[in-house]
């Protein structure tokens, strides 16, 4: 059967080749002879420029066929044209098993891994959106004077020369520098130097009130004839300037400005405003250039004798000095912008005020505020209560429905009443003390930065704002209002023409967002807490951005994590790329992404060594119409999954009350017990904060196991004792070493050491079952500690992993590979794959027993020894489950929480996986869900659906109740997709 299979499958692919004329296969990626992994040989084309589906069941090759294959040679063929010092350990490279590979472009992949653990990436940084809005702040923002409020200037020469011409004809013009007289010089010294320089007059204003109306001109020269009596008469200055008196002058912006006047200038030109010609320009600009070096960056015009006109070149106001701005200015990863408390983190070692107020539900009055308890500190809480009336707080108020206001009020007290931050201003103060040092170590914790708000950046980068935001305001808000307020940007035509490239790039770059379903998101959510299904449209985002044409763009599963609602999105954005002159290829299983393909290419027909082969390639309607295609028959509706006749009956649940974590808004919501419930709903319409920030922790508390914060919610009630244990089943990998793997993790590697130590050859040469370990000394090989590899460090590229020369990969020294049961060593076995060894270890019943339920989780592809750093987050997340179900039924009652299990999964695969599903709920257990995808959905017992929308407009509880009834609420998207 197998064999006629394989035929079929050759013979489709010569007469697809066949039927393709010479000069339209130019126009494909061709790929022959590939055999990385379990790829038999296969032979395909992608067109290009086509937006292309990769599509069959988990394990049947696909990424084989796009990432290790396609990618891997588009990366080597790149890594040839690098330096021969980086050429040196590229040539250890392995090159992808394959014949050729003709017409390839630069290819680019986007894997779904969150690829950024430090606490300094943002959205904002990874999109790139970020920098631009650095540029432009620097080019168009306006700094503004935190004191007055008016915009701060800097005049240049060019500035008072228009000024100059668009006055009338015929005024008078002087141009005017104080004259400052220097600490160790008279007043004579200074003249002589002015005279050096080339200065002949002085210049002294009338005073007011005086009924000389314009200013006296001294020659210099005459000046210093005269004794020192007459002199110091005419110049009335001493060294750092007399007392000064004030004089009003105008400042550019036509407002009027007192500045300290000691009535003596120098005189460095006059003229009279006429019809300007280009040599009188050419003088007047040199003059008050002159001017500004003279006058230290400040000039005046004196116009017709009265009018006192100011400019400087500082960049200066109300006494202060503010930074120029620059593109770095506003960097929290450079030094000169970062706030210097808290490095740019945006958060320091401080009073924690969640440890403060650990349960926000209490009032001031119930003893809301932790510290002031007991006999000595419970005066400040009596302190806080008398004075509560005077500043109009409300005592008996629970802390979490406090006004923005009144909860200011708390921590900072006012008037007679002290708050929390007198409190622990106190403590420190006592810090000599013991018991104090212990006080203030408890409520210590990572909190937001008192100098920076948080925004990570120094307050002279927050003066400058465009339509009155700071750079720091617009990463708070969320993509979307971000995109509105962005589109109705009210800027002058001078402005748009400066800034309209940058402009251009951040529209584009917002759009996208929204566009692939990010606009929940803020510019400073940090990188790391993104889940990889987002990580992924993000790094979409920025290739998008960049506007690459004529590249091979690899994605593995993009639509992860997205509501069916938010595909239809991803797909435009997909088409875009495609638009652009780029070959898009998507490993993909989502039905809505296979209708809008233009090409679709079948790997299979099962998993592993059963897979590996193109079964079948052409239009969605090909696809449908081909028999061998398992796919098609799904698609066709030839194959099913079907949904239980009738959801279970239940009469145990947890209900969590009043939720207002984030975006949920005073959410209660009931989770059956003994069922399958999912909880559904768009991407950032709450679901994660609910199940895992409030339901998750709190339930961990209260069965007294640590715990992250809980987040925000009223009580938690219902029929806990029932439960026994809490097990979140996430998509985080299964172990932090490269040597963990499947089968030890689920720990049947135990009884295959056992089974190779009890071999006769292992008795004779004394091998105990630690010998057939690659963990310990022994028989592991000695120069790659049973790694199988090598890394090599690359500086600044990827790090390179290279075979290990000495046992070629095989992890064990030659004598202990030299053991073999039925013919195969310990390598051997760890090269199979899980269905493989299920039936090679038929009759070592506890060990297939063992392995079985990676089977049922359809995981019957995966090598048993894979490191499980190559495991994606949804095949990490399913070796966990298979490690639930080969316990039984002897842990008592536990409540799975699963975060999104059918990730990677086909629909074939997803059957399997909701059959285990109903196994751990026969079983006893619990199982809760968060799911996007329609046949869980369907197949639960219990909906919980929040929405309607993302981020504030959703977190609300739109449906609660069995799956049937959801299709009939008009605001739930789920609904419609149902």
């Amino acid at each position: 059967m197998g064999m006629k299979k394989n035929t079929t499958a050759a013979e489709k692919v010569k007469k697809r080749n066949a039927e393709t004329p010479q000069d339209e296969q130019k126009d494909v990626i061709l790929v022959k002879g590939a055999r990385t992994h379990n790829l038999k040989n296969v032979t395909v084309a992608f067109p290009r420029n086509k937006f292309i589906v990769v599509t069959g069941v988990s394990g049947s090759g696909k990424s084989s066929l796009t990432i290790d294959t396609l990618f891997a040679e588009g990366q080597r063929r790149y890594a040839e044209s690098l330096s021969a010092y980086a050429r040196q350990f590229m040539a250890r490279m392995v090159k992808p098993d394959v014949d050729y590979i003709k017409g390839l472009c630069p290819a680019i992949a986007i894997e779904q891994k969150v690829i950024t653990r430090t606490p300094r990436s943002t959205v904002g940084s990874m999109t790139e959106i970020y920098d631009y809005f650095r540029l432009m702040y620097a080019r168009v923002g306006r700094t503004i004077s935190p004191i007055s409020g008016r915009q701060v200037k800097k005049d240049d020469v060019t500035d008072v020369v228009e000024a100059v011409k668009e006055l009338p004809e015929g005024m008078r013009i002087v141009i005017l520098v104080p004259f400052k007289q220097h600490a160790n010089r008279d007043a004579r010294e200074e003249l002589n130097i002015l005279l050096q320089k080339g200065f002949s007059r002085m210049y002294v204003r009338a005073t007011a009130g005086s009924e000389q109306t314009a200013g006296e001109l001294l020659r210099i020269e005459d000046l210093l004839e005269m004794d020192e009596k007459t002199l110091k008469k005419k110049l009335p200055v001493k060294a750092k300037a007399a007392a000064k008196t004030k004089t009003k002058v105008k400042v550019a912006e036509s407002t009027e400005e007192e500045i300290k006047d000691s009535g003596v200038y120098l005189l460095v030109d006059r003229i009279v405003t006429k019809a300007f010609d280009e040599d009188d320009i050419h003088r007047l600009s040199d003059s008050v250039n002159t001017a500004f070096y003279e006058g230290e960056g400040e000039v005046f015009l004196e116009v017709n004798g009265h009018e006192l006109l100011h400019y400087s070149n500082r960049f200066e106001l109300d006494g202060l000095t503010f930074e120029e701005p620059v593109p770095n200015l506003f960097s929290f990863n450079n030094p000169y912008g970062a706030c210097p408390t808290c490095e740019g983190f945006g958060q320091v070692l401080g009073i924690d005020e969640d440890l403060v107020i650990p349960d926000k539900r209490l009032s001031v009055y119930e003893s809301g505020v932790a510290p002031w308890k007991g006999e000595k500190l419970g005066a400040w809480r009596d302190q806080f209560i008398k004075g509560a009336r005077s500043i109009d707080f409300p005592i008996h108020k629970p802390i979490a429905d406090l006004t923005a206001e009144q909860y200011k009020m708390l921590w900072n007290g006012g008037g007679t009443v002290f708050g929390i931050r007198d409190f622990f201003k106190e403590v420190e103060q006592n810090l000599y003390k013991v018991q104090y040092r212990v006080l203030l170590s408890r409520y210590r914790g990572r909190t937001t930065c008192p100098e920076c708000n948080g925004y990570r950046l120094r307050k002279e980068a927050l003066y400058v704002k465009v339509d009155g935001r700071n750079i720091g305001e617009l990463c708070e808000w969320q993509v979307k209002d971000l995109q509105q307020w962005y589109s109705r940007l009210p800027l002058n035509e001078h402005e748009q023409q400066i800034a309209k490239r940058i402009l251009l790039e951040i529209n584009q770059r917002l759009q996208t967002l929204v566009d692939v379903g990010l606009g929940y998101l803020t510019l400073n959510r940090l990188a790391n807490s993104l889940s990889g299904g987002e990580s992924q449209r993000i790094q979409l985002t920025r290739s998008l951005g960049s506007n690459l044409t004529n590249s091979l763009y690899i994605l593995d599963e993009p639509s992860i994590g997205l509501h069916s609602r938010d595909t239809e999105k991803l797909i435009t954005v997909l088409k875009q790329l495609k638009e652009l002159g780029n070959t898009v290829v998507v490993v993909e299983h989502d039905e809505m992404m296979m209708r809008e393909a233009d090409h679709i290419i079948d790997m299979g027909p099962l998993a592993s060594h059963l897979g590996g082969e193109v079964v079948a390639a052409g239009t969605y309607d090909e696809l449908i119409a081909d028999p061998d295609s398992l796919t098609g028959k799904y698609l066709k509706g030839e194959l099913t999954i079907d949904a239980p006749r009738q959801p279970r009956k239940w009469r145990n649940s947890i209900v969590v009350e009043g939720a207002r974590q984030n975006n949920l808004k005073d959410v209660t919501a009931t989770f059956p017990l003994n069922v399958l419930c999912v909880v559904s709903g768009v991407s950032g319409s709450g679901k994660t904060t609910l199940v895992k920030q409030v339901l998750y922790p709190a339930l961990k508390k209260l069965k007294g196991e640590p715990a992250d914060k809980v987040g925000f919610h009223k009580a938690l009630k219902g029929d806990l004792e029932m439960i026994n244990q809490i097990e979140l089943v996430d998509q985080n990998p299964i172990g932090k070493s490269s040597r963990s793997n499947p089968v030890t993790y689920i720990k049947a590697y135990d009884d295959i050491r056992d089974l190779f130590a009890k071999q006769p050859l292992s008795k004779m040469r004394g091998f105990q079952p630690k010998h057939f370990s690659f963990n310990v000394d022994g028989g592991r090989c000695d120069t790659c500690k049973g790694e199988g590899e090598q890394i090599v460090e690359m500086q600044f590229l990827a790090d390179v992993h290279l075979t290990c020369e000495v046992c070629g990969g095989k992890r064990f020294k030659e004598e202990v590979l030299e053991v073999q049961y039925k013919g195969k060593s310990v390598y051997d076995v760890l090269e199979m794959s899980v269905d493989e060894a299920v039936e090679f270890f038929s009759e070592e019943k506890s060990l297939a027993k063992a392995i079985q339920p990676l089977h049922d989780v359809g995981l019957g592809y995966i090598k048993l020894g894979q490191s499980s750093d190559t495991l994606s987050g949804g095949e990490a997340q399913r070796v966990k489950l298979a490690s639930f179900l080969g316990k039984g039924k002897a842990q008592g009652h536990i409540l799975f929480i699963f975060d999104e299990p059918t990730t990677g999964l086909h629909f074939h695969d997803i059957k399997k996986l909701l059959t285990s599903f109903q196994a751990l709920v026969e079983q006893g257990h619990s199982l809760l869900v968060i799911e996007h995808n329609t046949d869980v959905i369907k197949s639960a017992d219990w909906v919980i659906d929040l929405g309607p929308e993302a981020g504030d407009a959703g977190g609300n509880l739109v449906f609660a109740g069995i799956p049937a009834e959801l299709k009939k609420v008009k605001e739930s998207y789920t609904g419609k997709f149902l």
